[in-house]
């Protein structure tokens, strides 16, 4: 865009337009053709149907839908069949409700455009809606409207824009019609342009439209979202990857287990005598391959995760985030690198005066100091057009000028009211703020005599005070000015007469009063957040649009960095190829002056470094590095519609620290997520070793497909649910994130699920042993009887192994009632299917003497027993 270095000639010549007439309406319809209406498109939807299709793609789900058609149809085993059918559309069910994220962004984008705009067309003054807007257009702005394109100002009276939602500058800026020469520069620097979509503040202004819709700048973000593609996240690779090999291993075992099968005695399969034709046996053997895959096959791990990360979304609504996305809490759990905006995630987004120079020292401004900076901020606040009320939350509402509300809030901070000066003060008169002399003049009366009071930039105000002091005052200024803080001077003189309150030397002979300085603060609680990212092993970075000496001032105050040579400037990554940025990325810890493309390429090339990149922000100019982050946080207070749309967790307080909140919450849900997991994988394991051992040895199978699909779908199930909300342990923000390509299953958790499930299986199966051959009353059915009882219920025993690594007298069993709960329904409901004698028939369920319970209960007891030995041997 080099639109700011043309003159305002060029530019109509360009638009082909009158400034003095505007367009005409046949002209207006000619452009309206050309270039369509002033709006956002909005990328096409894919529809529910296809997204919930979607969820049927799944290697495992496919593999169980066909085992289920197969029942049904060709075996007629209509309630096992409806079973897994139940199984995986309730899956599905929860998967669309869960993905199902609406694309809100580019609505958003739309609701930002002015409804009404100016515009001059045919001689005459309009107010149009801002969708009829063409380039070429005059249009007229004043404060508080927004603009409806982007423009080029062809004049300015006074004009301030705020642009923080698409620059990233905390302060509105003051806007020229003049031509800059520079022509590569961001879009915080180009003054003698307005975008759409921001908000005029101070002042008016006149234009020339010179982009609409799509070509404006936020259409160009709009079209930045639209191209960013949806990836998936890590836990969801993750699980898909683990999914297939489990799917591929189960269906081998499965159809081992058949073949054995089909060579064993009908009595062996459970059948009953006469039953042995090879129909009878293909079915029975059928059934309980299914049913082992059933159990084998992780088809509840999805639904089981994603009701654990729900359950975990629930939790960080109480700590102020909200979660849009469900794998998003994963995903920041294992953020290494956190790029925040400044303006308002860092910095309260409100200027706010910190020091003050009065009678040759320099001052905090604090109540203590009311004696010696109260004349400075006093004559501030009357040479002042900025309100400041108390809200009915108590919070602070800032109306005007950022730089004058400052200084009325100071006011109030050291006990006084702006409506009390001001009425003992009243003004009379007064000379604007203007760009050229950089000054404000307002004229008071006292006792019926006149004072004047002018405020503005110390370097103008202190060459109209000869008595000053200029080098104290400079070095003063200087001081400030190196904290980055925005420094004003306000000086008064007494008037001799009434003539004198419009004469051409007002602003002369002035008395210098002192300097304030001002800044937009990091939030209290920004740097202690910030700590606990680093200890974290997570590095924060700062990308912002206001200038880099501020941005490093900000930066240094919240330990982001230590100097200066970390931070680099929009111009200079310019002048950076992606690879030269991506070399040096790690070098540097503030990124100022940046436009939104910048924004993008950053967080890729940290990408790129392997790091898993988490964006907070919350303006427009956000949105599509939001989007492009793995994942993206938006402020729920200042935010815009924009970005939140774009975002993945919206943090409701605006407060950098909810993020650290959200990270501690994000380890401690992957963390149970691996604990549910290991415990559903080895008692799958421990069902599959049962069974295989058992026909390899030729010694039928211990147990029935009923029995299974109960095990599966109730026994295990709660106590898994249970375990995904563990209370987050301590210690877990002394942790490094986990690698970008660590699995869910590190070779240590490997082999602990394998040795567990053998562990389970081999006391399924001896109890099967012991049942069929060796206790007193032995056979078949008792056996089938106390292997299902000991795998079930040694698996709600196991629940409590996997609460952690540590030894369960340390940890103790109290802390997670939920678990508490799933131990003792999970045992009533295996209880009352043995005991209760219709329901045990179902079950295929034998009654048994109290010595075969006696061993049920030992052996379940061993299951806590050897994996303690385990946990001792890996502690020493």
């Amino acid at each position: 865009m080099i639109l700011h270095s043309q003159s305002i000639e060029e530019i109509c010549k360009e638009q082909n337009v009158d400034i003095k007439i505007g367009l005409s309406s046949a002209e207006v319809l000619k452009r309206q053709e050309q270039y369509g209406k002033n709006l956002l498109v909005e990328k096409e939807k894919r529809p529910w149907i296809l997204r919930f299709l979607d969820q049927f793609k799944d290697f495992m789900i496919i593999v169980l839908l066909v085992a289920a058609l197969i029942s049904g149809v060709f075996l007629q085993e209509w309630i096992d069949a409806g079973v897994i059918f139940v199984v995986v559309l309730v899956n599905a069910i929860i998967g669309i409700i869960q993905e199902g994220k609406a694309e809100k962004s580019l609505e958003a984008l739309k609701k930002m455009s002015a409804p009404n705009a100016k515009v001059l067309r045919n001689g005459k003054k309009e107010i149009i809606s801002s969708e009829d807007v063409v380039p070429g257009d005059i249009i007229f702005i004043e404060a508080g409207d927004l603009v409806p394109a982007d423009a080029r100002i062809i004049e300015a009276a006074n004009l301030k824009i705020e642009e923080s939602a698409l620059t990233g500058e905390s302060v509105p800026v003051e806007k020229s019609e003049k031509i800059i020469d520079e022509k590569n520069i961001p879009l915080g620097d180009m003054k003698n342009m307005m975008f759409s979509g921001t908000v005029v503040t101070y002042g008016r202004g006149m234009g020339i439209v010179v982009a609409t819709g799509m070509e404006t700048q936020s259409g160009k973000i709009a079209k930045a979202l639209a191209s960013e593609k949806n990836e998936e996240t890590p836990l969801q690779k993750k699980l898909a990857q683990i999914g297939k090999y489990l799917s591929i291993l189960a269906m081998g075992i499965c159809v081992a287990v058949f073949i054995i099968g089909m060579f064993q005695s009908p009595e062996n399969l459970g059948l009953e005598a006469g039953n042995n034709s090879f129909l009878d046996k293909f079915a029975a053997m059928f059934m309980t391959a299914v049913s082992l895959a059933v159990a084998a096959i992780p088809e509840g791990l999805p639904a089981i995760v994603t009701i654990v990360l729900s359950m975990g979304v629930v939790r960080m609504v109480k700590k102020n985030a909200i979660v849009k996305k469900l794998p998003a809490v994963e995903t920041l759990g294992s953020a290494s690198v956190i790029c925040s905006d400044k303006t308002g995630t860092l910095t309260l987004n409100q200027m706010t005066v910190v020091k003050a120079y009065q009678n040759g020292k320099l001052y905090d401004l604090n109540i203590d100091n009311k004696e010696n900076i109260g004349e400075v901020i006093t004559l501030g606040a009357l040479c002042n057009d900025g309100t400041v009320s108390i809200g009915e939350d108590g919070k602070e509402k800032h109306i005007g000028d950022p730089t004058e509300t400052a200084i009325v809030a100071a006011l109030m901070k050291l006990g006084a009211e702006k409506a009390d000066i001001d009425s003992l003060y009243p003004r009379v008169n007064e000379v604007p703020f203007d760009s050229d002399r950089k000054l404000m003049t307002t004229v008071h009366i006292n006792n019926g005599k006149y004072f004047v009071v002018t405020k503005g930039a110390p370097d103008q105000v202190v060459a109209r005070c000869p008595d000053a002091d200029k080098d104290e005052i400079m070095k003063a200024n200087k001081e400030m000015a190196d904290q980055a803080l925005r420094v004003l001077a306000v000086s008064y003189k007494i008037l001799d007469s009434i003539d004198a309150i419009i004469g051409p030397e007002i602003e002369s002979d002035l008395k210098f009063v002192g300097l304030i300085g001002m800044i937009d603060p990091p939030r209290q609680e920004a740097k202690e957040a910030i700590k606990v990212c680093k200890t974290a092993g997570i590095r924060p970075v700062m990308i912002t649009g206001d200038h880099k000496d501020t941005a490093v001032a900000i930066a240094k105050g919240l330990d982001i960095t230590k100097s200066a040579d970390e931070a680099i400037s929009g111009s200079e990554l310019d002048k950076m190829s992606d690879d030269e940025l991506f070399a040096n990325i790690t070098k540097y810890g503030v990124y100022a002056r940046v436009s939104p493309e910048h924004k993008i390429r950053i967080v890729k090339a940290w990408q790129r470094n392997g790091q898993i990149v988490a964006m907070t922000g919350d303006g427009v100019n956000d949105a599509p590095s939001l989007k492009a982050a793995d994942i993206g946080c938006a402020m729920g207070i200042t935010g815009t519609d924009v970005a939140k749309g774009a975002a993945d967790m919206i943090l409701t307080d605006d407060n950098f620290a909810t993020i650290t909140e959200a990270v501690k919450e994000g380890r401690g849900i992957f963390k149970n997520i691996k604990k549910a997991i290991g415990f559903l994988l080895s008692g799958n394991l421990g069902e599959i070793v049962t069974i295989f051992s058992a026909m390899v040895m030729g010694i039928g199978t211990p147990l029935l497909p009923v029995q299974i699909l109960w095990i599966n779908l109730v026994t295990d199930s709660l106590p898994a649910l249970a375990l995904g909300v563990e209370p987050v342990e301590d210690g877990i923000m002394e942790e490094n994130p986990r690698d970008k390509e660590e699995g869910l299953f590190t070779k240590p958790m490997l082999i602990k699920t394998i040795l567990q499930g053998i562990m389970i299986g081999g006391l399924s199966l001896l109890a099967y042993v012991l049942g069929k051959y060796i206790l007193p009353g032995a056979n078949a059915d008792v056996g089938h009887t106390m292997a299902f009882l000991v795998l079930a219920i040694g698996q709600l025993f196991h629940s409590f192994n996997m609460k952690s690594d540590k030894s369960l007298f340390k940890t103790g069993i109290m802390n997670n009632k939920y678990l508490i709960y799933s131990f003792i329904a999970g045992m009533v409901l295996q209880l009352a299917i043995c005991l209760i004698p219709p329901v045990a028939t179902i079950f295929k369920v034998a009654a048994m003497p109290i010595l075969n319970w006696i061993v049920v209960f030992a052996l379940d007891l061993l299951v806590i027993i050897f994996v303690e030995i385990g946990k001792l041997f890996k502690r020493k």
